[in-house]
C-alpha cells in the first residue's frame, strides 16, 4: 500500500472522530472549505486497544514491540504520525504485501473518555513467491533471471531466496541466501543475509573468463535514517581463464586459481530523489575492503570514494547541473605468500564512465587487453535538459532529456611520495577528457540508456578511443558503481 493510500485512510478516521482537517498534522491558515483549521496537538488523547487483523503466521513476539511504541502517545497528533511510523516498521519486516490503518475511537468495558482504537488491516505474504525477470548489467549486457523466494519463513521476517541467471554475454550463475532481521522493533532494521553463491562471466576488455564460487556474510545496518552500512566477511574461490588463443601473455600469466578471504565496509549518505537520473541530492559513498584476512592467497587493502551533486539552474528548475567523483587506490599487503589479481584491480573507459572510449579501455594494455591499475580517478560535469519543443511533454517525452557533458580521468599504477604536491601532479599527468552531447533515456529508479557524440581527448598509446555516436545502457555511470 502506497503513502499517499495511508494519508487518505488517517483523513478519513480523522473526520470520523470530529476533526475538521485531514492536512498537515499542525495546519495554522485556515482550511480551503473556509472552516478554521485545528491544532490536532491540542486533542489530548491515548490508545487503548491496538489490533492487527489478518495475523496468520507471524509471530507475536515480534509484532508485539512493532506495535507498542503507540501507547506512549498523548494527543491525537502523535497517535496519527506514530501509526505511520509503526505501519512502516511493519512494511520492512516483509511480511505483509499489504497494510492497512483504521483510528477510531475505543469501546467496550475498558475504554476510557479520551481512548482511541487503532486497526491494522494486513494481508500477508504468500509462503512461496516465484518469477521470470530481466536484469541490465553495467556492460551493455542483459540477464534473464529465474528467482524463488519464501518470504517470512519462520514468521521473523525471514527470507530464503534463491536465483538462476543467464545473460547474453555467457554470465551464468546462481545464489542461494537466507535473510533475518536481528532486532525487527528498531527502525531502520539491522538485517543479516547469509548468500552461497557461483558466478561466471566473460571479460572480452582483458581477455579473461571468471568463474567465481564463494559465500558472504552481510550485516547492514543506518546509523541514520539516510546513512547506510554494510558489513561484508566474504570467501571466494576464483578461477581465472583465457577467453581466446589471441589472449595476451600478461594476461595468461594471470589466469588460474586463487583464494580471497576479505572484509569490506561500505558506508552510504544518499540524499538523491532519483538514483538514474537525478534532479537534486548529494551522494557520498566510502568503500574498503582488506583481502587476505584468516585464509586465502590474496592479499590487498582497497579504498574507493564517489561523491555526486546535483543542482537546479535558479529560475530554470528544469535544467539540472551534476558535479560527479569517483576515485580508488589499491595498494598490495606486505605479505610475501599474497599476490593481486587482474580481477582485484580498476578500469575505466566506455560509454557510462569516461565517454569517448572504449568499455575499460583507458590505461595499461597489451596486445590489446586492459591490464587494470592499483589507482584511478574519474570526474564528470553533466547538465540534463528537456528535449528541445518538449515532445510527448507530461507523458512519455518526460523519460528522455538533453545530456551535455565534460568527463575527465587518469588511471595507473602511480609511485607515489610523500610530497603532497608532486602526488597531485602526477595524477594530473597523461590526463584523458573528453567532451560531447546526447540523450539519456532513464527507466524509473532501475537503469539508463545514453546515445551520445564524443570527443575524446588525451588519448595515451594503449588507450582505445571511439569517437563519433556512442552508445551505452547500464545501471552505473561515472559516479555510481553497483556491487554484488
Amino acid at each position: 500500500m502506497t503513502g499517499s493510500s495511508l494519508d487518505t485512510t488517517l483523513a478519513d478516521s480523522v473526520s470520523s472522530t470530529g476533526s475538521s482537517s485531514a492536512g498537515s498534522p499542525k495546519p495554522s491558515a485556515t482550511a480551503s472549505s473556509g472552516f478554521p483549521a485545528l491544532n490536532l496537538d491540542a486533542f489530548k488523547t491515548r490508545v487503548d486497544v491496538i489490533n492487527i487483523d489478518g495475523v496468520g503466521r507471524t509471530r507475536n513476539d515480534i509484532l508485539d514491540p512493532l506495535v507498542r511504541p503507540l501507547f506512549e502517545a498523548n494527543t491525537f497528533e502523535e497517535v496519527v504520525l506514530r501509526a505511520h511510523t509503526v505501519r512502516r516498521r511493519l512494511e520492512e519486516l516483509g511480511a505483509f504485501k499489504a497494510i492497512n490503518v483504521f483510528i477510531d475511537t475505543s469501546s467496550g468495558d475498558n475504554a476510557t473518555r479520551d481512548g482511541l482504537e487503532v486497526t491494522y488491516s494486513v494481508v500477508e505474504t504468500r509462503r512461496v513467491v516465484g518469477g521470470v525477470n530481466t536484469s541490465i548489467g553495467n556492460n551493455n549486457d542483459g540477464s534473464v533471471v529465474l528467482q524463488l523466494k519464501c518470504p517470512n519463513l519462520f514468521g521473523r521476517g525471514e527470507l530464503f531466496q534463491t536465483e538462476y541467471e543467464y545473460g547474453t554475454k555467457h554470465t551464468t550463475g546462481f545464489q542461494t541466501s537466507f535473510a533475518k532481521p536481528l532486532v525487527p522493533w528498531l527502525w531502520p532494521q539491522p538485517r543479516l543475509t547469509s548468500t552461497l553463491f557461483q558466478s561466471g562471466f566473460d571479460a572480452p576488455w582483458s581477455g579473461f573468463r571468471e568463474t567465481d564460487r564463494g559465500l558472504h556474510v552481510d550485516l547492514s545496518f543506518k546509523s541514520r535514517p539516510s546513512i547506510a552500512h554494510s558489513v561484508r566477511w566474504e570467501a571466494v574461490w576464483r578461477d581465472i581463464s583465457a577467453l581466446t588463443p589471441s589472449t595476451a601473455f600478461a594476461v595468461r600469466e594471470e589466469c588460474g586459481h586463487s583464494l580471497k578471504s576479505s572484509l569490506k565496509h561500505i558506508l552510504t549518505w544518499d540524499q538523491r530523489d532519483n538514483p538514474i537520473v537525478p534532479s537534486k541530492g548529494t551522494l557520498f559513498r566510502l568503500q574498503q575492503e582488506c583481502a587476505g584476512l584468516l585464509a586465502g592467497n590474496v592479499g590487498f587493502h582497497k579504498h574507493e570514494l564517489e561523491l555526486q551533486l546535483n543542482r537546479p539552474v535558479p529560475l530554470l528548475s528544469d535544467v539540472v547541473i551534476q558535479a560527479s567523483l569517483r576515485a580508488g587506490i589499491m595498494k598490495p599487503l606486505q605479505k610475501i605468500d599474497t599476490v593481486t589479481c587482474i580481477n582485484d584491480r580498476f578500469f575505466i573507459g566506455g560509454p557510462l564512465t569516461l565517454r569517448g572510449f572504449n568499455l575499460h579501455g583507458v590505461g595499461p594494455h597489451s596486445e590489446g587487453n586492459a591490464l587494470g591499475a592499483t589507482t584511478y580517478w574519474n570526474a564528470g560535469l553533466h547538465v540534463y535538459t528537456p528535449l528541445p519543443f518538449r515532445p510527448g511533454a507530461g507523458g512519455f517525452g518526460d523519460y528522455f532529456r538533453a545530456h551535455l557533458f565534460a568527463n575527465a580521468g587518469n588511471i595507473g599504477d602511480f609511485a607515489y611520495t610523500d610530497d603532497h604536491y608532486k602526488n597531485f601532479n602526477i595524477l594530473l599527468n597523461r590526463l584523458r577528457y573528453s567532451v560531447g552531447a546526447g540523450i539519456v533515456l532513464s527507466i524509473g529508479h532501475m537503469a539508463r540508456f545514453e546515445l551520445n557524440y564524443c570527443l575524446p581527448f588525451g588519448q595515451q598509446s594503449g588507450d582505445q578511443t571511439s569517437p563519433g555516436l556512442q552508445f551505452g545502457l547500464g545501471v552505473s555511470f561515472v559516479y555510481l558503481k553497483m556491487q554484488i
